[in-house]
């Protein structure tokens, strides 16, 4: 969502980049760092976000492999690798698993040739999110990807990204309308609390990269349309499947959660 680059520019924030810092990790600069202290600082708890997305992205893939018979990812917005990235998660389980990342952050790219050298079932794709048959169609995207077997299309923590004018349920239909049934979609997003923290995390985002949209569990769902919405449904998600992780906290155990907490949900869609 930085747009294509081929080199790594120190000096403005990237998304990707804040993140990784939010998350613990080292792949960030000073300008980077600024834009998350402000979340540190001004906004605390709201790290929890970060954490809880992650983690529901990997009990999504874990449950999609060892249920579905899904061996085949694209993982829109990859962002930098980290723990548990959607090859190794699957990997673990099932290490025929292919997986495609797209990302045009250059520091993203960087990483993502590093692991083309440690696995030849990965590719890198560098297009845009919002060019859903530029990923589609890239040479890359069609050596690994079979599209007439089932795949899973993960759409974590990227919609939110997409600002309305953009289109954000067009690039879920344009997936939807051109891949065959049995194809899975995990979504995770802002969601909307009706808040003074709501208001503040995106008025920094908008501020800092001018993108960054909360939309409520309807909004979140309607990005999903002509889609099967699988249990529990959208719903925040460090309760999301939880109980698969060994959680004590399930589904319906919205009241338990911290104000942060509830403002990234989660949701599995089907593809009837």
């Amino acid at each position: 969502m930085t747009g294509a680059s081929s080199s790594i520019d120190r000096t403005r924030p990237s998304i990707a980049r804040v993140y990784d810092y939010l998350l613990g990790g080292k792949d960030n600069y000073a300008v980077d760092r600024e834009i998350g202290d402000v979340f540190k600082r001004d906004l605390p708890g709201s790290v929890a976000i970060a954490f809880a997305n992650r983690a529901a992205l990997t009990r999504a893939v874990r449950e999609i492999v060892t249920t579905t018979g899904v061996r085949q990812f694209i993982d829109l917005g990859s962002g930098l690798p980290t723990a548990d990235n959607v090859h190794q998660v699957a990997q673990r389980h099932a290490r025929d698993t292919r997986v495609v990342y797209v990302d045009t952050d250059p520091q993203v790219l960087v990483h993502g040739r590093a692991l083309l050298e440690e696995n030849d079932r990965t590719r890198v794709v560098p297009v845009d999110v919002r060019d859903p048959e530029g990923v589609r169609r890239h040479p890359d995207t069609q050596e690994l990807i079979d599209f007439d077997r089932p795949v899973a299309v993960m759409l974590s923590a990227i919609l939110h990204h997409v600002n309305d004018e953009e289109d954000p349920a067009g690039i879920v239909r344009h997936w939807r309308d051109h891949v065959p049934s049995g194809i899975y979609f995990f979504v995770s997003h802002f969601r909307s609390g009706n808040n003074p923290e709501t208001a503040e995390a995106e008025k920094v985002l908008q501020g800092t990269f001018g993108r960054g949209r909360w939309r409520s569990d309807e909004e979140i769902a309607a990005l999903l349309d002509g889609l099967e919405i699988l249990e529990p449904g959208i719903v925040p998600a460090s309760v999301w499947r939880s109980e698969a992780a060994g959680s004590t906290r399930k589904g319906d155990a919205e009241d338990e959660l911290t104000v942060w907490e509830r403002l990234i949900a989660a949701g599995l869609a089907r593809k009837p």
